[in-house]
């Protein structure tokens, strides 16, 4: 007998559009089953990202955040709804991802990302993605996905701007290091709880990040690798600048 994945009826009829196209088809649509995601973060920017993860067959999804639903949330993390107000993110999104996708795996940590547990937790995917807003994790992530030799796909987002790129220093092309050798000053660049965010603003960026993350996964594209991507919403513009 045959070991070999395969896709059982009712994934053959949830992917059907995925299957039509040339560049996914069931050997992509396998591809993303048998794929290992981790997202760091499960707030803005995680939140369209776990969305459109799960929907598209994503086998894994892994999920950091240490923190709970609360009101001010659900401006802009579409992830949660006023049911789970209170209960932690992790939970509240392994539910509303079990919701949309039964075939996908979700791995919940309700735990802040650290020094202790980055490498630990890390180093079971292929992927990683930063939906994070502070500079320390942003940092961390960096630097663990760079000793592990993994593709990172960053996001960030303040008042009505945001900025996508991918970063893979195993593949010859920059880190996050590369772009920003130092954080800022505290002063010089509030979070989204200091500085206020447009709540639609992170669903136009969590949703560049999961893009990027299924051309990653199917090998299909041109990627954001040494390219930053910003994004204005006020003007609705973007610009692309090369990241050395």
């Amino acid at each position: 007998m045959s070991s070999e994945p395969t896709l059982s009826s009712s994934e053959l009829v949830r992917y059907d559009r995925h299957l039509s196209l040339p560049q996914v088809g069931r050997e992509g649509q396998l591809k993303l089953k048998n794929s290992r995601v981790l997202l760091v973060g499960a707030g803005g920017l995680g939140s369209p990202l776990a969305l459109y993860l799960a929907a598209a067959g994503v086998g894994t999804l892994g999920v950091v955040d240490h923190d709970r639903v609360e009101e001010s949330n659900l401006q802009r993390q579409v992830l949660h709804g006023t049911a789970e107000l209170g209960a932690p993110k992790v939970d509240s999104a392994a539910r509303r991802l079990r919701d949309i996708n039964p075939h996908v795996e979700v791995i919940a940590y309700p735990e802040a990302l650290s020094s202790d547990n980055a490498l630990e937790i890390l180093k079971n995917y292929q992927i990683v993605v930063d939906g994070t807003d502070n500079f320390a994790t942003r940092y961390l992530v960096n630097d663990a996905c760079v000793f592990l030799g993994l593709p990172h796909v960053y996001g960030s987002v303040f008042r009505f701007e945001g900025q996508v790129s991918v970063f893979h220093a195993a593949a010859g092309g920059p880190c996050y290091r590369c772009l920003y050798p130092k954080p800022p000053l505290p002063e010089t660049a509030p979070n989204c709880a200091e500085g206020g965010v447009l709540g639609i603003l992170p669903g136009v960026i969590g949703t560049l990040q999961a893009t990027e993350v299924i051309k990653l996964l199917l090998g299909v594209g041109k990627t954001l690798l040494g390219r930053l991507l910003m994004f204005d919403a006020l003007s609705m513009t973007f610009r692309e600048w090369g990241v050395k």
